[in-house]
């Protein structure tokens, strides 16, 4: 079985050929595995998001290759990347990103919608199960603007899981929460990592929820040194 997410000598560089050039990432070589928990940890400035960023498909290596399970993105064009996103990679920000307007039901459709175009039964059915299984199923029919924070950040984690994706990306999705809901979110998407075989990269400045990941991928200056 190829690995979720392979990195070869992958360079990250800004403002190439000018003199603000800006070398962030230095030759990473990174494997990720089914049902991997990893955290990402690294002071600021290390290049933890440049790196979220490409493993994301949300920017492109200046070099080296990247494999989303086992295909080489560099020759995808644009439209290639976001299908590939769409369909592969579920996101958790540290803000949720919710549409205020929209209920907790509408916010986790809309990753199906991106890919169907429209609403159907089997969307709403998969959107409710995922709320059950946050603990929310109650408050479905909510707009997102009148939940907790927790409880937002809980609809962001089932909203990422809507694609089944092999993939998750999860960028200090615990920062901006008490210790109660960050411990929350946090045992959710250990346990959906687990349960569903997915690779989960989790950025954290918490050394506590570090520790308590399969392993830690520290980036300092631009380089792996752990992981």
């Amino acid at each position: 079985m190829a690995p979720v997410v392979q990195l070869v000598g992958v360079s990250k560089v800004f403002n190439a050929g000018t003199p603000m050039q800006n070398e962030v990432l230095h030759g990473i070589d990174l494997v990720l595995q089914p049902g991997e928990f990893c955290a990402v940890m690294g002071p600021s400035g290390s290049g933890k998001s440049t790196l979220l960023n490409l493993v994301g498909l949300l920017d492109r290596p200046s070099a080296g290759q990247l494999f989303i399970q086992g295909l080489e993105t560099g020759a995808l064009d644009d439209a290639g990347l976001t299908r590939l996103r769409g369909r592969s990679i579920g996101f958790v920000f540290q803000y949720h990103h919710l549409i205020a307007a929209f209920s907790a039901l509408e916010n986790v459709m809309l990753p199906m919608l991106g890919q169907e175009g429209f609403p159907n039964e089997a969307m709403r059915a998969r959107a409710a199960e995922l709320l059950a299984a946050v603990g929310l199923a109650e408050f479905a029919d909510r707009p997102a603007d009148r939940l907790s924070g927790g409880q937002q950040q809980r609809v962001a984690v089932a909203r990422a899981l809507a694609m089944r994706p092999p993939l998750l990306l999860a960028d200090e999705p615990t920062g901006n929460l008490d210790t109660k809901s960050a411990e929350a979110v946090f045992a959710l998407l250990r346990r959906f990592g687990a349960e569903a075989g997915m690779a989960v990269l989790f950025v954290t400045h918490n050394p506590e929820l570090a520790r308590r990941c399969d392993r830690i991928i520290e980036v300092v200056d631009g380089r792996i040194r752990g992981g």
